[in-house]
Protein backbone atom coordinates (compact mmCIF):
# COMPACT_ATOMS: atom_id res chain seq x y z
CA UNK A 1 0.00 0.00 0.00
CA UNK A 2 1.37 3.44 -0.91
CA UNK A 3 0.93 4.69 2.61
CA UNK A 4 3.91 2.09 3.77
CA UNK A 5 6.34 3.94 1.58
CA UNK A 6 6.45 7.17 3.34
CA UNK A 7 8.85 7.94 5.08
CA UNK A 8 9.37 10.76 7.89
CA UNK A 9 11.13 13.14 6.03
CA UNK A 10 8.48 12.78 3.35
CA UNK A 11 5.50 13.68 5.73
CA UNK A 12 7.70 15.82 7.41
CA UNK A 13 8.55 18.13 3.70
CA UNK A 14 4.96 17.35 2.62
CA UNK A 15 3.53 18.80 6.14
CA UNK A 16 5.81 22.04 5.70
CA UNK A 17 4.66 22.68 1.91
CA UNK A 18 1.02 22.33 3.11
CA UNK A 19 1.33 24.87 5.76
CA UNK A 20 2.76 27.32 3.63
CA UNK A 21 -0.05 26.98 0.69
CA UNK A 22 -2.60 26.86 3.03
CA UNK A 23 -1.41 30.14 4.57
CA UNK A 24 0.60 32.22 1.94
CA UNK A 25 -2.77 33.37 -0.23
CA UNK A 26 -3.14 36.97 1.17
CA UNK A 27 -6.83 37.08 2.11
CA UNK A 28 -8.71 38.46 4.82
CA UNK A 29 -6.37 37.01 7.74
CA UNK A 30 -3.71 37.90 5.39
CA UNK A 31 -4.49 41.63 4.93
CA UNK A 32 -5.02 41.83 8.67
CA UNK A 33 -1.80 40.32 9.84
CA UNK A 34 0.17 42.92 7.62
CA UNK A 35 -2.60 45.64 8.73
CA UNK A 36 -1.33 44.51 12.42
CA UNK A 37 2.42 44.39 12.10
CA UNK A 38 2.17 47.72 10.37
CA UNK A 39 -0.02 49.57 12.79
CA UNK A 40 0.98 47.47 16.20
CA UNK A 41 3.77 45.71 15.64
CA UNK A 42 5.35 42.86 14.31
CA UNK A 43 4.57 40.74 17.47
CA UNK A 44 0.43 41.78 17.04
CA UNK A 45 1.27 40.26 13.48
CA UNK A 46 3.19 37.38 14.77
CA UNK A 47 0.49 36.27 17.12
CA UNK A 48 -2.55 36.98 13.97
CA UNK A 49 -0.88 34.39 12.11
CA UNK A 50 -0.22 31.73 15.38
CA UNK A 51 -4.09 32.31 15.81
CA UNK A 52 -4.82 31.57 11.78
CA UNK A 53 -1.84 28.49 11.74
CA UNK A 54 -3.92 27.06 15.23
CA UNK A 55 -7.15 27.16 12.64
CA UNK A 56 -5.41 25.50 10.29
CA UNK A 57 -4.40 23.15 11.85
CA UNK A 58 -8.00 21.95 13.46
CA UNK A 59 -9.57 22.07 9.38
CA UNK A 60 -6.57 19.87 8.32
CA UNK A 61 -7.20 17.62 11.63
CA UNK A 62 -10.48 17.17 10.33
CA UNK A 63 -9.76 16.64 6.69
CA UNK A 64 -7.36 13.94 7.69
CA UNK A 65 -9.15 12.41 9.82
CA UNK A 66 -12.41 12.27 7.67
CA UNK A 67 -9.95 10.69 4.58
CA UNK A 68 -8.28 8.11 7.23
CA UNK A 69 -12.56 6.82 7.24
CA UNK A 70 -12.09 6.02 3.89
CA UNK A 71 -8.97 4.29 3.76
CA UNK A 72 -10.13 1.15 1.94
CA UNK A 73 -11.66 2.89 -0.11
CA UNK A 74 -8.34 5.71 -1.18
CA UNK A 75 -5.68 3.30 -0.68
CA UNK A 76 -6.92 1.91 -4.21
CA UNK A 77 -4.40 2.75 -7.47
CA UNK A 78 -7.30 3.57 -9.38
CA UNK A 79 -8.87 5.81 -6.71
CA UNK A 80 -5.79 7.77 -6.27
CA UNK A 81 -4.90 8.07 -9.55
CA UNK A 82 -8.41 9.82 -9.80
CA UNK A 83 -8.05 11.91 -6.10
CA UNK A 84 -4.77 13.01 -7.37
CA UNK A 85 -5.68 14.57 -10.91
CA UNK A 86 -9.09 16.17 -8.80
CA UNK A 87 -6.50 17.43 -6.54
CA UNK A 88 -4.18 19.30 -9.21
CA UNK A 89 -7.39 20.65 -10.89
CA UNK A 90 -8.43 22.24 -7.40
CA UNK A 91 -5.33 23.49 -6.93
CA UNK A 92 -4.74 25.12 -10.11
CA UNK A 93 -8.01 26.68 -9.37
CA UNK A 94 -7.22 28.21 -5.96
CA UNK A 95 -3.83 29.12 -7.29
CA UNK A 96 -6.09 30.97 -10.18
CA UNK A 97 -8.21 32.52 -7.56
CA UNK A 98 -5.18 34.19 -5.57
CA UNK A 99 -3.78 35.37 -8.86
CA UNK A 100 -6.33 37.56 -9.99
CA UNK A 101 -7.25 38.05 -6.17
CA UNK A 102 -6.35 42.04 -5.03
CA UNK A 103 -7.05 42.25 -1.67
CA UNK A 104 -8.06 46.43 0.35
CA UNK A 105 -6.47 47.10 3.20
CA UNK A 106 -9.08 48.69 5.55
CA UNK A 107 -8.76 51.31 8.36
CA UNK A 108 -7.74 49.41 11.89
CA UNK A 109 -8.50 50.54 15.75
CA UNK A 110 -6.14 52.89 17.31
CA UNK A 111 -6.86 50.34 20.37
CA UNK A 112 -3.71 47.27 20.04
CA UNK A 113 -5.45 45.48 22.47
CA UNK A 114 -3.70 42.17 23.87
CA UNK A 115 -1.96 39.99 22.47
CA UNK A 116 -3.99 37.18 23.29
CA UNK A 117 -7.06 38.92 22.07
CA UNK A 118 -5.48 40.05 18.35
CA UNK A 119 -4.65 35.90 18.29
CA UNK A 120 -8.41 34.93 19.44
CA UNK A 121 -9.61 37.50 16.63
CA UNK A 122 -7.48 36.14 13.82
CA UNK A 123 -8.57 32.42 14.99
CA UNK A 124 -12.41 33.22 14.71
CA UNK A 125 -11.45 35.00 11.36
CA UNK A 126 -9.78 31.95 9.98
CA UNK A 127 -12.30 29.64 11.47
CA UNK A 128 -15.53 31.07 10.03
CA UNK A 129 -14.27 30.27 6.43
CA UNK A 130 -14.81 26.57 6.36
CA UNK A 131 -14.03 26.24 2.73
CA UNK A 132 -10.27 25.80 3.42
CA UNK A 133 -11.06 22.24 3.54
CA UNK A 134 -11.59 21.75 0.03
CA UNK A 135 -8.19 23.46 -0.09
CA UNK A 136 -6.62 21.12 2.34
CA UNK A 137 -8.79 18.19 0.37
CA UNK A 138 -6.37 18.92 -2.71
CA UNK A 139 -3.65 19.36 -0.60
CA UNK A 140 -3.87 15.87 0.95
CA UNK A 141 -4.86 14.31 -2.13
CA UNK A 142 -1.88 15.79 -4.59
CA UNK A 143 0.75 14.65 -2.32
CA UNK A 144 -0.82 11.69 -0.71
CA UNK A 145 -0.43 12.83 2.38
CA UNK A 146 -2.88 10.82 4.88
CA UNK A 147 -1.18 7.89 6.45
CA UNK A 148 -3.70 5.89 8.58
CA UNK A 149 -2.67 3.95 11.82
CA UNK A 150 0.48 4.85 11.95
CA UNK A 151 -0.05 8.01 15.12
CA UNK A 152 3.21 8.94 15.23
CA UNK A 153 4.13 9.73 11.52
CA UNK A 154 1.17 11.53 11.32
CA UNK A 155 1.26 13.55 14.53
CA UNK A 156 4.71 14.55 12.92
CA UNK A 157 3.22 15.13 9.85
CA UNK A 158 0.44 17.40 10.94
CA UNK A 159 3.20 19.40 13.21
CA UNK A 160 4.65 20.04 9.91
CA UNK A 161 1.69 21.75 8.54
CA UNK A 162 1.41 23.65 11.51
CA UNK A 163 5.64 24.72 11.63
CA UNK A 164 5.19 25.35 8.10
CA UNK A 165 2.26 28.22 8.42
CA UNK A 166 4.51 29.67 11.23
CA UNK A 167 7.20 29.76 8.80
CA UNK A 168 5.29 31.64 6.47
CA UNK A 169 3.76 34.07 8.90
CA UNK A 170 7.60 34.76 10.54
CA UNK A 171 8.63 35.36 7.17
CA UNK A 172 5.80 37.64 6.07
CA UNK A 173 5.94 39.72 9.59
CA UNK A 174 9.47 39.87 9.57
CA UNK A 175 9.75 41.63 5.64
CA UNK A 176 6.76 43.44 6.18
CA UNK A 177 8.36 45.05 9.51
CA UNK A 178 11.75 45.52 7.64
CA UNK A 179 9.75 47.79 4.93
CA UNK A 180 7.35 49.38 6.97
CA UNK A 181 8.69 52.29 5.83
CA UNK A 182 7.75 51.77 1.73
CA UNK A 183 5.45 48.93 2.31
CA UNK A 184 2.42 49.53 0.27
CA UNK A 185 -0.82 47.90 -1.16
CA UNK A 186 0.85 47.32 -4.66
CA UNK A 187 3.19 44.76 -2.96
CA UNK A 188 0.09 42.52 -1.32
CA UNK A 189 -1.18 42.13 -4.81
CA UNK A 190 2.27 41.14 -6.01
CA UNK A 191 2.57 38.69 -3.48
CA UNK A 192 -0.71 36.60 -4.42
CA UNK A 193 0.35 36.92 -7.75
CA UNK A 194 3.47 34.88 -7.19
CA UNK A 195 1.94 32.84 -5.07
CA UNK A 196 -1.21 31.75 -7.48
CA UNK A 197 1.81 31.47 -10.27
CA UNK A 198 3.62 29.05 -8.40
CA UNK A 199 0.28 27.19 -7.77
CA UNK A 200 -0.43 26.80 -10.54
CA UNK A 201 3.03 25.63 -12.05
CA UNK A 202 2.66 23.22 -9.25
CA UNK A 203 -0.91 21.86 -9.83
CA UNK A 204 0.26 21.70 -13.94
CA UNK A 205 3.24 19.79 -13.07
CA UNK A 206 1.56 17.25 -10.71
CA UNK A 207 -1.66 16.95 -13.21
CA UNK A 208 1.24 15.91 -15.72
CA UNK A 209 3.45 13.81 -13.39
CA UNK A 210 0.33 11.86 -13.10
CA UNK A 211 -0.91 11.16 -16.53
CA UNK A 212 2.38 10.21 -17.53
CA UNK A 213 2.70 7.79 -14.25
CA UNK A 214 5.57 10.02 -12.96
CA UNK A 215 6.64 10.67 -9.34
CA UNK A 216 7.74 14.65 -8.86
CA UNK A 217 6.86 14.22 -4.91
Amino acid sequence: MWFENVTLLDLTMKGLIIGVVASAPMGPVGVLCIQRTLNKGRWYGLVTGVGAAISDLIYALATGFGMSFVVEFIEQPQTMYWLQLIGSVMLFGFGYYTFRTKPQLRPTSQNKGTLTHNLITSFIVTLSNPLIIFLFMALFARFTFVVPDHFWQQALGYLSIFLGAMLWWFGLTYIVDKLRATFELERISLINRIIGTIVMTVSVLGLLSTLLGLTLY
